[in-house]
């Protein structure tokens, strides 16, 4: 029988399934990982209302319930978090996560929940940077989470992409892939990679055709997730999962919403 890696995402769910934990989970599958799937909270869109979003959190002692017969039936390789969505969320899986800690932990700091109160938003920023983010192993901050975990007013070069993640790695001590992506300038989409002793610039072409593409954020950071679960290295895993999510915004599914879906291929 073969003996597959295992990972866990705890993440919510975004119903169009370009987002979310549905991400999470068709990246574990497309790189041949079993996935399982702690559910943190609902978001869903509303297509009346300018496609805003609507956030129904789910019960931190379900959420517990949920880590804790995960962690009972699968000695699990790595561990991806997404969006928490509330204090006690947050609170309940750093308890749980402290007690049962994983070898790879990597954090997608989802550091606006935009279903939510400014006030509520911040509280959930601060509880994240406080009580998750010195647990991660392997932080993935998009550029506003860049700035906002660096402390940097902007972000607009390379040579500040790279300030921020060594900012990041000495505030945390996780590894730290700084996404540029699209955000700055040139032909292509940087992210910027820091263990403490190796620092390297990823680069593939941008794929610009003026289409939002929901998903590249979340896959990333769960392909990093899967191919540590796979036993990759740290910066073997930044870099697979970096050509992965660029294949997957090339195949996109076409939708009827403003925003196109990064498609998972099966590698």
């Amino acid at each position: 029988m073969t003996k597959r890696p295992y990972a866990l995402t705890i993440a919510g769910n975004e119903a169009t399934g370009g987002a979310g934990a549905q991400a999470d989970l068709k990246t574990f599958q497309a790189l041949g990982v079993y996935g399982s799937l702690a559910l943190t909270c609902i978001v869903s869109f509303d297509p009346k209302n300018d496609w805003a979003h609507r956030f129904v959190p789910v019960n931190a002692q379900t959420v517990h319930d949920q880590l804790e017969v995960v962690h009972a039936t699968y000695n699990l390789d790595a561990v991806k978090i997404g969006m928490l969505g509330t204090v006690p969320t947050i609170e309940t899986v750093a308890r749980f996560l402290e007690e049962h800690t994983p070898k790879n932990l990597v954090l997608d700091p989802v550091l606006i929940c935009k279903g939510q109160e400014p006030g509520a938003a911040l509280d959930i920023d601060n509880a994240l940077k406080e009580k998750i983010l010195p647990l991660a192993t392997f932080v993935t901050p998009n550029h506003f989470e860049s700035m906002s975990l660096s402390g940097m007013d902007s972000i607009t070069t390379v040579k500040e992409l790279e300030q921020a993640a060594r900012i990041i790695h000495e505030k945390s001590g996780a590894i730290v892939l700084a996404k540029g992506s699209i955000r700055l300038e040139g032909d292509n989409a940087v992210d910027v990679y820091y263990d403490g002793n190796t620092l390297e610039v990823l680069e593939t072409p941008k794929i610009d055709d003026g289409a939002v593409v929901a998903g590249a954020g979340c896959t990333l950071a769960a392909a990093i997730t899967g191919y540590l679960a796979q036993g990759k290295t740290p910066l073997e895993a930044a870099q697979q999962a970096k050509k992965f999510v660029s294949a997957g915004i090339a195949e996109r599914v076409r939708s009827n919403a403003p925003f196109d879906a990064l498609y998972q291929i099966n590698q």
